[in-house]
């Protein structure tokens, strides 16, 4: 019995040198260390997160800006009754007829006519959008106890109206230089559309300097402003026709958008579809796991720590999104179109919100208040699934 022991003994190899040194480093680091994955903490109202999450926001919307260009240009034509592009309104295939018209007369960059003042302004509001989504979010849902669909709603809302005020003047101006054409088929519609040389710096100009008389028509506020603010300001006031419409439309945009994404994400995430559309991984690029808190656990919420749904569930949240937003706030949208260019086409007249609903409904009914929706739908759904996407994935590279 004492031998046999002996020689299972004896048949165990026994390693030295580099073979011993071998087999301590195939060993797993866990049989000799149980350190924990590094958890780094930050506050979700510091400068870190706001830099980091509004980077994010920009480059979400600058990438989803730049994917509809071409239907963005084609869009404003339609909604702004350009009578180069009247006789393609209404159908489907008149989207593809005005397509050509441009790339004939403008080539392929016309497509893409305003795109660069498009994107200085996409960046600052979808980074102030995402910014103060997060951080309204933060401070009217805590934690788990005050998700309610009117708080979501309202969080959505509000982050669109501090966005869209801070940057209106640009979008003014981009929809400005969209409309204008290089060349008119008909010699009547040079009194229409005079500017013929499209440059940045010329339409800001062209916005600033039109002052025309006070009429009996123009809206009260404008009478008012006209009468109080001081002379050198008063051109500013350009810069921002049509910004009534654009708050009423962007209450129901930004909050239905908002809301519809958040619900589908957590229907994502119920019992039944999580293994089919949550992606397994939760860290950043630096493999560090990132826990967003405040300073008390009263105010953590689950939303922070989640795992991210995989790429075709989070494309699907978005676009649905879009869809229903878009909706909501399409008839808003055209008004505020017509009145942005009012000074293009009635010797820089304002109209008000009233009046420029009047003209519409007289021209077209109501179906011209829906003028481009199905472009919109196009438009919209890619762009906003692309934005939350990009947003999505790039809070995970920079490590939030």
């Amino acid at each position: 019995m004492q031998e046999e022991s002996i020689r299972q003994v004896a048949a165990v190899p026994t390693l030295t040198g580099r073979d011993a040194d071998r087999s301590a480093l195939s060993t797993p680091l866990s049989q000799y260390s149980s350190a924990p994955t590094p958890v780094k903490v930050i506050d979700k109202h510091s400068l870190e997160y706001v830099v980091r999450s509004g980077i994010a926001g920009g480059l979400s919307g600058s990438a989803a800006k730049t994917l509809i260009a071409p239907l963005d240009r084609i869009k404003i034509l339609f909604q702004t009754s350009n009578p180069e592009f009247l006789k393609y309104r209404g159908s489907f295939f008149g989207l593809f007829k005005a397509g050509q018209k441009i790339l004939r007369n403008d080539g392929f960059f016309g497509l893409f006519q305003g795109h660069l003042v498009t994107l200085l302004r996409i960046f600052p509001y979808a980074a102030i959008k995402f910014v103060a989504y997060e951080q309204i979010r933060s401070i009217l849902i805590p934690n788990d106890h005050y998700e309610t669909a009117v708080l979501r709603f309202m969080a959505g809302s509000l982050s669109g109206l501090a966005s869209v005020f801070l940057t209106y003047p640009l979008d003014l101006v981009r929809v400005r230089m969209a409309f204008q054409f290089h060349k008119c088929s008909d010699p009547s519609h040079h009194g229409i559309l005079p500017y013929q040389h499209v440059r940045l710096w010329s339409v800001i100009r062209q916005v600033y300097a039109e002052h025309p008389p006070l009429k009996e028509l123009d809206p009260r506020w404008l009478k008012f402003m006209r009468k109080k603010t001081p002379k050198p300001l008063i051109p500013l006031s350009n810069f921002y026709r049509g910004f009534g419409p654009t708050v009423l439309g962007m209450i129901p945009y930004a909050g239905v958008s908002f809301y519809v994404h958040d619900l589908l994400h957590d229907i994502s995430r119920s019992k039944y579809f999580s293994k089919y559309l949550v992606s397994q991984s939760s860290t950043g690029s630096s493999g560090t796991k990132v826990v967003k808190v405040k300073h008390s656990t009263e105010h953590v919420n689950s939303r922070d720590s989640r795992k991210p749904l995989k790429a075709h569930a989070q494309l699907v949240a978005g676009g649905l999104a879009g869809m229903s937003s878009q909706t909501a706030a399409y008839p808003f949208e055209v008004i505020r179109r017509r009145m942005q260019v009012g000074g293009a086409v009635d010797s820089g007249r304002f109209l008000s919100f009233r009046n420029t609903a009047k003209l519409i409904f007289a021209e077209s009914g109501m179906k011209g208040f829906f003028v481009g929706l199905l472009i919109g739908y196009l438009k919209v759904v890619p762009m906003v699934a692309c934005s939350f996407y990009v947003y999505e994935r790039g809070k995970l590279f920079l490590g939030i």
